[in-house]
């Protein structure tokens, strides 16, 4: 087994390998070479503290891909990223849901009729929750067992203090065609653990899966939490939902947050 890092592998780990990114050198991501086991990501995941290794579930671009992308096809890049530090999540997210320039009136109006009832300018974050100490954990470890009684999924490892800050330490490019730069991703990610005790689970292609420890009670508290996810995430109204209302209605009570980028 190929080992990336400094910390003695546990016992449990199957059989695996170090992944290496699109110039060939190692990453700081190990990838186990079937299925994982279940119930390890949850051990793992209750070890991070000491282990300083963040375990993610792992799925490729389809079923039916033999080369597992983009996770074993050479297509992760770290350099490609800034610092998640550098990344204000309010500044981030308000640059994504204003229009830029270019946007000519006729199609601000349609961009912005799914959105009501907010318009152009950026309505601001949304609330704070109160996340109770350990609900988020508790959340990630209960979402880990529900996705891999249903889909075959492997196990990475990475060396990172959390959820986000492993997608920029993997390379992970999935929402390429949103935003190049996945720190900017991860600084909202982060913000979103603070706030409401989600944390990344499960990274697909261009698929990410989150749990969520104190979901919105409400319409009315889920709308404002909305025009974040559309922020980052258009394709969940235009593609998906679309209006952002109906995309508010799903998030009520939903300890589950999806997201996919065209």
């Amino acid at each position: 087994m190929t080992w990336p890092f400094d910390v003695v592998p546990p016992a449990s780990l199957p059989p695996g390998r170090s992944v290496v990114g699109d110039d060939g050198r190692p990453l700081p991501l190990w990838i186990s070479d079937a299925p994982a086991p279940a119930g390890l990501w949850e051990q793992l995941h209750r070890a991070h503290a000491q282990s300083g290794l963040w375990p993610l579930l792992l799925s490729p671009l389809s079923d039916a891909d033999p080369d597992f992308r983009p996770w074993l096809s050479g297509e992760l890049d770290p350099d490609r990223a800034s610092d998640p530090a550098e990344h204000d999540p309010a500044a981030v997210l308000r640059a994504w849901w204003e229009p830029g320039e270019d946007l000519e009136p006729e199609d601000m109006d349609e961009e912005f009729e799914a959105l009501a009832p907010y318009g152009a300018a950026w309505p601001g974050l949304a609330p704070a929750a109160t996340v109770p100490d350990g609900a988020a954990d508790a959340e990630a470890r209960g979402l880990a067992g529900a996705l891999q009684s249903v889909k075959d999924v492997r196990l990475g490892l990475v060396r990172a203090a959390g959820g986000a800050e492993a997608l920029v330490a993997c390379g992970w490019s999935g929402p390429l065609n949103h935003d190049n730069d996945i720190a900017k991703i991860a600084a909202v990610l982060a913000d979103w653990e603070r706030r409401f005790g989600a944390q990344v689970v499960e990274v697909g292609f261009d698929t990410l899966q989150l749990s969520v420890a104190v979901p919105p009670a409400t319409l009315a508290e889920a709308l404002p939490l909305a025009v974040e996810h559309a922020a980052l995430c258009p394709d969940q109204i235009h593609q998906g939902a679309g209006t952002l209302t109906a995309y508010a209605e799903q998030l009520v009570g939903s300890h589950h947050w999806f997201f996919w980028w065209d």
